[in-house]
């Protein structure tokens, strides 16, 4: 099968490079969002979309003798934010995505070539039109035929994703077992087997420095020059706090991957879990503080990336990932099956008023999860290893790895 593979390298430009590579991401951003004022302007006239970027495209070479200085970036970059552009439209009216934003300076700086870049790996530099030959890290070995390169800055650093495309043989996954996955606030993931993942909470750690460097920004000036150095140490200790984050994730997900040929987890909808309490101006929220510390207690745990990343290791591994529906797992009891909000008294402890059993409660969590997992292969539906792979839908089988499967009684 193809597999397309991204490899993210840092880049050690010099001084002329650096400067040169945030005209480009700039001229990229300019370029965006004058083609998103254009549209929100045409819908404004006659209440249509125009997003296609044959239509925008013909738009870039007034904009350049408007702005001489787009011309100084490579036309393929330019072209290639007005497709960002039109894919945003288009996650947006499929649902996938909220109406696309106008870029702000210093977000998301990047910019991408899909051609006339060059790679070499045994000496460890790339070059790019216009920027010629850069140094990077070789921190590990590229596979497969690069497509495209883009160029993005994080922290003060500069890095190159260098999108990938080789053909690779379907394999078997070598676990045979099966596995659920119960995560939570006390623990990050707790599974089945009784094997459990701590929780890092990285932005926990970094939130007491966090809020003194914050303390230290408002008392500057804003804009100048101490405020600047006191904004890039908050920008680098957000970076510090992403990357822990990232990297725990990514052991985790190969350590559950690698062991486990068929995972099951909960169909979690996190946008919703972490909506604000606060209300409106005429019904005030209630528990306001407490549900703002279980938001920032979800989002730093990364539940959709943890999902996310489940997915397509086990893609490539030749195993599979069940979403099961999340309800009544932390309160059912896996030993009679009885479903009360009693059988869970605290966080950490569950105990059954029909029949006593009494267990960890995440570990409870995990085995019903587990249950409804078992429930989904009897029925004899296909597990989904990616979010593309379609089946044969019948009576009472999700089409999907999103649709809710209830826990049965086993």
């Amino acid at each position: 099968m193809k597999r397309l593979q991204a490899y993210k390298f840092e880049l050690m430009p010099d001084g002329e490079q650096t400067r040169a590579m945030r005209q480009y991401a700039g001229c990229c951003r300019v370029v965006y969002n004058k083609a998103l004022a254009w549209q929100n302007a045409q819908y404004q006239a006659d209440n249509t979309f125009k997003f296609g970027f044959t239509k925008i495209a013909n738009l870039l070479p007034l904009w350049k003798g408007e702005l001489a200085w787009l011309k100084d970036a490579p036309s393929q970059t330019l072209q290639q934010a007005l497709k960002n552009l039109e894919s945003s439209f288009r996650n947006f009216f499929a649902k996938r995505a909220d109406f696309p934003k106008f870029k702000k300076k210093g977000m998301s700086d990047s910019f991408r070539f899909p051609q006339g870049f060059k790679l070499e790996q045994h000496n460890n530099r790339i070059f790019l039109p216009k920027l010629g030959w850069l140094r990077y890290r070789n921190s590990r070995e590229m596979m497969g035929v690069a497509k495209n390169i883009t160029v993005s800055q994080k922290g003060g650093k500069w890095y190159a994703s260098i999108q990938t495309e080789r053909e690779v043989e379907q394999t078997e996954h070598t676990a045979t077992s099966i596995v659920g996955v119960d995560v939570g606030i006390a623990r990050f993931a707790t599974l089945s087997n009784g094997q459990v993942f701590e929780a890092v909470n990285s932005f926990k750690q970094k939130q007491s420095r966090l809020a003194r460097y914050q303390r230290a920004l408002s008392s500057k000036v804003k804009f100048s020059r101490n405020w600047k150095k006191q904004k890039g140490k908050i920008t680098q200790l957000h970076s510090t706090i992403a990357n822990i984050r990232k990297d725990y994730l990514h052991k985790t997900t190969s350590t559950i991957s690698q062991n486990h040929a068929m995972i099951v987890i909960e169909n979690l909808q996190i946008s919703n879990m972490s909506k604000s309490a606060k209300g409106s101006v005429e019904s005030k929220g209630r528990n306001v503080k407490a549900k703002s510390g279980l938001n920032r207690s979800i989002l730093d745990q990364g539940w959709f990336e943890f999902r996310r990343q489940l997915e397509y290791k086990q893609a490539w591994a030749g195993g599979g990932v069940i979403a099961v529906n999340p309800r009544n797992t932390s309160r059912t009891c896996p030993c009679c099956k009885h479903i009360s909000a009693d059988n869970r008294q605290t966080q950490a402890k569950f105990e059954c008023v029909e029949c006593g059993y009494a267990e960890n409660a995440d570990l409870v969590g995990a085995i019903n999860i587990l249950a409804a997992g078992h429930a989904v292969l009897a029925c004899g539906v296909m597990v989904q290893q990616d979010r593309t792979m379609k089946h044969e839908p019948s009576e009472g089988i999700r089409k999907s790895s999103r649709d809710p499967v209830g826990i049965p009684a086993l």
